[in-house]
C-alpha cells in the first residue's frame, strides 16, 4: 500500500513566530518561498561586491525618491518572503518599520545571482512575476549580463531582455536613473 505525503506549507504567521523561538536566527539565510522555507547559500565575495555596486550607485541616482533596501524581506502573499538582494522601494516616513513592504511598494526587485542563478530565474523570478511585481533585474555574474523582466502575469513576464557590457539600463519608476552594465557587473 503506497503512503500518500504531504508537504506541509508555513504561513507568514508561523515562520515569524518560529523565527520569534528561536528555530532559526536573523543570521539564518533563509527565506519563505510559497510555504517552504528555503535555506540560500552563503554570499560569496563576487556577490556580495555587485550587491555593494548596486547600493553605490542606486544611493546617488535615486536620493529620497526611493528607498534602497539591501537583503531585506518583502511580503508576497501569505505564504512567501524573499529577500532579495536589492529592493527599491517607496519611501515610507518610518521606514517600513511597522511592517515589511507589500507588492504596491516594490518600485523594482533585483536579484544577484553567482552560483544559484537556476532558483533565482526559475523560482524567484516566477514569484515575482505571480506577485505582479512590475520590474525584476536578474544580474547573471556567471554569463556576465543583466534580464530584465517587465509585464508581470501569473504565467511569467511578459517582457525579458538581456543586457550585455557597453549597454545602459533604468528602472521603469525611475526612467532617468540609467546605469551602465560594467560596473554593476564589475
Amino acid at each position: 500500500m503506497a503512503v500518500q505525503l504531504r508537504r506541509h506549507l508555513f504561513t507568514l504567521q508561523q515562520y515569524h513566530r518560529m523565527a520569534e523561538a528561536g528555530v532559526f536566527t536573523e543570521d539564518d539565510r533563509v527565506e519563505l518561498i510559497e510555504g517552504e522555507i528555503i535555506e540560500m547559500p552563503p554570499i560569496g565575495s563576487r556577490h556580495a561586491a555587485c550587491v555593494n555596486r548596486l547600493t553605490h550607485l542606486f544611493s546617488r541616482g535615486v536620493g529620497t525618491r526611493a528607498l534602497v533596501s539591501i537583503q531585506n524581506p518583502v511580503q508576497l502573499g501569505e505564504h512567501s518572503e524573499p529577500q532579495p538582494d536589492v529592493a527599491l522601494l517607496r519611501p515610507q516616513p518610518d521606514f517600513y518599520a511597522e511592517s515589511h513592504p507589500t507588492v504596491s511598494d516594490i518600485l523594482l526587485l533585483i536579484e544577484v545571482a553567482d552560483t544559484s542563478v537556476g532558483f533565482d530565474r526559475d523560482v524567484k523570478v516566477a514569484l515575482y512575476a505571480q506577485a505582479g511585481i512590475a520590474e525584476v533585474w536578474l544580474v547573471d555574474l556567471t554569463a556576465g549580463h543583466i534580464e530584465v523582466y517587465r509585464q508581470p502575469a501569473p504565467e511569467g513576464y511578459q517582457v525579458v531582455h538581456r543586457l550585455s557590457r557597453g549597454q545602459h539600463l533604468a528602472p521603469q519608476a525611475l526612467p532617468d536613473v540609467e546605469l551602465a552594465v560594467d560596473p554593476i557587473l564589475g
